[in-house]
Protein backbone atom coordinates (compact mmCIF):
# COMPACT_ATOMS: atom_id res chain seq x y z
CA UNK A 1 0.00 0.00 0.00
CA UNK A 2 1.12 3.52 -0.74
CA UNK A 3 3.00 4.88 2.32
CA UNK A 4 1.02 8.12 2.36
CA UNK A 5 -2.29 6.35 2.92
CA UNK A 6 -2.99 6.75 6.63
CA UNK A 7 -4.03 3.93 8.95
CA UNK A 8 -7.64 5.11 8.51
CA UNK A 9 -7.42 5.18 4.71
CA UNK A 10 -7.21 8.95 4.27
CA UNK A 11 -4.63 10.15 1.76
CA UNK A 12 -1.99 12.18 3.62
CA UNK A 13 -0.97 13.88 0.37
CA UNK A 14 -4.33 15.69 0.39
CA UNK A 15 -4.02 16.87 4.02
CA UNK A 16 -3.26 20.57 4.40
CA UNK A 17 -0.92 19.90 7.33
CA UNK A 18 1.13 17.56 5.12
CA UNK A 19 1.08 20.06 2.24
CA UNK A 20 2.13 22.94 4.52
CA UNK A 21 5.00 20.85 5.89
CA UNK A 22 6.28 19.69 2.51
CA UNK A 23 6.12 23.22 1.08
CA UNK A 24 7.21 24.97 4.30
CA UNK A 25 4.12 27.15 3.86
CA UNK A 26 3.61 29.21 7.01
CA UNK A 27 0.51 30.95 5.65
CA UNK A 28 -1.15 27.56 5.13
CA UNK A 29 -0.04 26.47 8.62
CA UNK A 30 -1.76 29.55 10.06
CA UNK A 31 -4.93 28.88 8.06
CA UNK A 32 -5.06 25.22 9.13
CA UNK A 33 -4.35 26.09 12.79
CA UNK A 34 -7.25 28.58 12.79
CA UNK A 35 -9.64 26.15 11.09
CA UNK A 36 -8.72 23.16 13.25
CA UNK A 37 -8.90 25.29 16.41
CA UNK A 38 -12.46 26.33 15.52
CA UNK A 39 -13.51 22.81 14.51
CA UNK A 40 -12.11 21.17 17.63
CA UNK A 41 -12.68 23.85 20.25
CA UNK A 42 -9.03 23.80 21.34
CA UNK A 43 -6.07 26.03 20.63
CA UNK A 44 -3.95 24.71 17.80
CA UNK A 45 -0.97 26.83 16.87
CA UNK A 46 0.74 27.07 13.49
CA UNK A 47 3.82 25.46 15.07
CA UNK A 48 1.73 22.30 15.61
CA UNK A 49 0.94 22.04 11.90
CA UNK A 50 3.81 19.84 10.79
CA UNK A 51 3.37 16.33 9.43
CA UNK A 52 5.29 14.03 7.10
CA UNK A 53 2.50 11.44 7.00
CA UNK A 54 0.77 9.11 9.41
CA UNK A 55 2.68 5.93 8.60
CA UNK A 56 6.11 7.28 7.71
CA UNK A 57 8.99 8.29 9.94
CA UNK A 58 9.09 11.99 10.62
CA UNK A 59 7.18 14.73 12.34
CA UNK A 60 3.44 14.47 13.01
CA UNK A 61 0.84 16.83 14.40
CA UNK A 62 0.35 16.34 18.16
CA UNK A 63 -3.10 14.81 17.58
CA UNK A 64 -1.92 12.32 14.99
CA UNK A 65 1.19 11.42 16.96
CA UNK A 66 -0.33 10.85 20.39
CA UNK A 67 -4.11 11.10 20.43
CA UNK A 68 -5.51 9.54 17.25
CA UNK A 69 -7.27 6.40 18.46
CA UNK A 70 -7.18 4.87 14.99
CA UNK A 71 -3.40 5.21 14.66
CA UNK A 72 -2.81 3.99 18.21
CA UNK A 73 -4.97 0.89 17.65
CA UNK A 74 -3.23 -0.01 14.39
CA UNK A 75 0.20 0.45 15.98
CA UNK A 76 -0.71 -1.79 18.94
CA UNK A 77 -2.05 -4.47 16.60
CA UNK A 78 0.96 -4.02 14.26
CA UNK A 79 -1.31 -3.57 11.22
CA UNK A 80 -0.15 -1.78 8.10
CA UNK A 81 -3.57 -0.07 8.04
CA UNK A 82 -7.07 -0.72 9.34
CA UNK A 83 -7.62 -2.59 6.07
CA UNK A 84 -5.68 -5.48 7.62
CA UNK A 85 -8.11 -5.78 10.52
CA UNK A 86 -10.95 -8.29 10.33
CA UNK A 87 -13.07 -5.94 12.46
CA UNK A 88 -12.72 -2.92 10.18
CA UNK A 89 -16.27 -2.98 8.78
CA UNK A 90 -17.83 -2.99 12.26
CA UNK A 91 -15.23 -0.87 14.06
CA UNK A 92 -16.66 2.30 15.58
CA UNK A 93 -13.23 3.91 15.82
CA UNK A 94 -12.34 3.86 12.12
CA UNK A 95 -16.04 3.93 11.26
CA UNK A 96 -16.17 7.66 11.90
CA UNK A 97 -13.85 8.07 8.90
CA UNK A 98 -14.90 5.33 6.50
CA UNK A 99 -18.64 5.91 6.92
CA UNK A 100 -18.19 9.47 5.64
CA UNK A 101 -15.37 9.03 3.15
CA UNK A 102 -15.74 6.54 0.31
CA UNK A 103 -12.17 7.16 -0.87
CA UNK A 104 -10.74 6.19 2.54
CA UNK A 105 -12.80 2.98 2.59
CA UNK A 106 -11.71 2.15 -0.94
CA UNK A 107 -8.05 2.77 -0.03
CA UNK A 108 -8.36 0.31 2.87
CA UNK A 109 -10.16 -2.35 0.83
CA UNK A 110 -7.63 -2.13 -2.01
CA UNK A 111 -4.64 -2.77 0.21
Amino acid sequence: MKQLIAYCGLNCEKCEAYIATQNNDNALREKVARLWSEMNGVEITPEMINCDGCRVNGVKTPFCDKYCQIRQCALVKAFETCGNCSEMESCQTVGMIISNNAEALSNLKNK
